[in-house]
């Protein structure tokens, strides 16, 4: 194979995958843009102009459906594929990917029952593509894409906007800058009159893009000829004009082979006194060969942007792909490491929330609350609990394990309430337990030093014990020590119960969340930690589409490095 097939071949493939991957059709889809890039080549031509007919001709097989009107109504995406050797020609379609057609018959009857599920039995008409690879020997390595022929009034059954509703859609196509337009137009119509050429001409002024084609050559009133539109007189392009002999209608329904239809038209253009000199450059095999050419040059100059875009997007899928998480392993090991990771996920964002590495997490946070109660700081303590495991990417994937961990975490919580509640109750009762009958009998004996320090030899010492023991001033003492006792207690209570309470739960908290939990996870059988692992299956869905899509960038990648770039 040569290096131009070796391109184009190559760019086929690619648009190939990406049609099977959904990356093509725009929308929301974030990489359809390779798509883009890729150099194809839109058919464009007024009704019953022979587009059908040069297909054909360049495919070497008659496939597609034929009438009057409006006959293509879908768009037509037709990949060709070189097979090297005597290898049987056959046709898929994308939305029948297991089936392979062999008879060529069969694939223009599919084309018609595929347009009509969208359309209906109308002569209505709609963007959604059809698509379509052909595998032969005979072809060329190309895209083309067979658009709905341009027309300016309705026929019955048919929308008034109709040559407005296909212009629009003609224009989606040929507007872009990396579609090269093929332009078909009858020699036996002014040229000046040409749908495709008047629509080639305000998408691509410099006719960089544009390739005209012209048939009918054999139809045109005798005595006339179309030389000064081939020789570029009438309206000139940047590339050459390409003659077209398609088969008569007498040949078609004859079904004279394609082969054959080649054969009368290289025959045609040798012995035409008018066209002999050009010979070399007319007819269908010349355009297809053509058109590789130019493939191939634009193809060259837009290797490094595709490449950028291929990395870029290889970028993309790893980032999503780490976002989404890995495959999970089948064997119980691997599936006990990948249950370890995503808490150790969880814990260190929980730890973070807790030290004030997260917004709201500072441990001030707790004060207030601490201050107040267990139950408060508890309440604080599930929260951070729900945003951890909100914030945990890792878990996101696994809503078994999600809420086994969730409901882990309360029951270590509620634990930790319990004992700070003891704590914090046992610390108030070791206060009040000073304050018994012996602390108010002792009061008098201390009021007795206090009132007569030295003792009293010269007064009566019953007597003035008599008198301060049930006097107001003995009363009024005895309140101001215990309000004095009261006030020290609260004091120390304000200090220690915040201790208690953050040692209780808080670090309690932060070092052994998960312990009881990790000790029953390691008693677990493999199918309960598959069960845990239970992934959403859209996740799974979006996961197997990103690993497709990076394998088919990476293989891209791969094969252009590996083609030389060299003539």
């Amino acid at each position: 194979m040569t290096t131009m097939e070796s391109l184009i071949g190559l760019v086929n493939r690619i648009q190939r995958a990406c049609t099977v991957l959904g990356d093509y059709g725009g929308g929301d889809n974030t990489f359809s843009s390779l798509w883009e890039a890729l150099p194809s080549v839109a058919v464009v031509g007024g009704q019953s102009s022979g587009k059908s007919s040069v297909l054909e001709s360049i495919v070497g097989r008659d496939f597609l459906p034929r009438g009057s009107g409006i006959v293509t109504r879908r768009p037509l995406v037709l990949q060709l594929h070189k097979t090297d050797g005597e290898s049987q020609e056959y046709a898929e379609f994308l939305h029948m990917p297991k089936r392979r057609f062999t008879d060529f018959g069969a694939v223009r009857h599919e084309i018609q029952e595929e347009t009509d599920r969208v359309t209906g039995r109308t002569k209505q008409i709609s963007p959604v593509p059809i698509h379509l690879s052909i595998y032969s020997p005979n072809v060329v390595n190309l895209t083309l894409i067979d658009l709905p022929g341009l027309t300016k009034v309705a026929v019955e059954g048919q929308p008034e906007t109709i040559a407005q509703d296909i212009e629009t859609m003609v224009r989606s196509y040929v507007e872009k800058p990396n579609s090269i337009i093929l332009a078909i137009s009858p020699a036996n119509q002014d040229i000046a009159t040409s749908d495709a050429i008047k629509l080639a001409r305000e998408v691509d002024p410099s006719g960089d893009r544009t390739f005209g084609v012209l048939t009918k050559l054999d139809l045109m009133d005798k005595g006339t000829n179309a030389l000064d539109v081939l020789e570029g007189r009438s309206y000139r392009l940047q590339h050459p004009w390409v003659g077209i002999v398609n088969r008569s209608q007498a040949d078609i329904n004859k079904n004279v082979d394609m082969i054959v239809a080649r054969r009368k038209e290289r025959e045609y253009f040798a012995t035409s006194p008018d066209y002999s000199h050009l010979a070399s450059k007319m007819g269908s095999e010349y355009l297809a060969k053509l058109l590789s050419q130019h493939l191939e040059t634009v193809i060259r100059a837009r290797i490094p942007s595709i490449t950028s875009l291929i990395n870029k997007s290889i970028d993309e899928l790893e980032s999503e792909m780490d976002h989404l998480g890995r495959p999970i392993a089948l064997d119980a090991g691997a599936q006990l490491y990948t249950v370890l990771e995503v808490c150790r996920a969880f814990e260190r964002i929980f730890k973070e929330h807790l030290d004030g590495g997260r917004a709201g997490g500072a441990l001030n946070y707790f004060r207030g609350p601490a201050e107040a109660s267990v139950d408060a700081v508890h309440f604080v303590l599930k929260e951070l609990v729900r945003k951890s495991i909100a914030e945990t990417q890792e878990l996101k994937r696994f809503p078994t394990l999600q809420a086994d961990i969730a409901a882990a975490c309360n029951e270590a919580l509620e634990r930790f309430r319990d004992e700070g509640k003891k704590t914090v109750v046992r610390l108030v009762d070791m206060e009040s337990s000073y304050l018994t009958v012996e602390f108010f009998r002792k009061l008098p004996q201390e009021v007795d030093k206090v009132g007569n320090p030295g003792g009293n030899p010269g007064g009566n010492p019953q007597a003035t014990a008599a008198v301060d023991r049930y006097g107001e001033g003995h009363f009024r003492r005895i309140g101001s020590n215990v309000s004095s006792y009261i006030g020290m207690v609260s004091d120390t209570l304000k200090n220690t119960i915040p201790k208690a309470v953050v040692y209780c739960q808080v670090r309690e908290a932060k070092q052994s969340l998960l312990s009881r939990f990790y000790t029953q996870l390691g008693k677990k059988e493999a199918k309960q930690l598959s069960q845990m692992l239970d992934e959403d299956p859209a996740l799974m869905e979006r996961r197997q589409q990103c690993a497709k899509r990076l394998e088919l960038y990476k293989a891209a990648r791969d094969e252009i490095d590996s083609v030389s770039w060299t003539r």
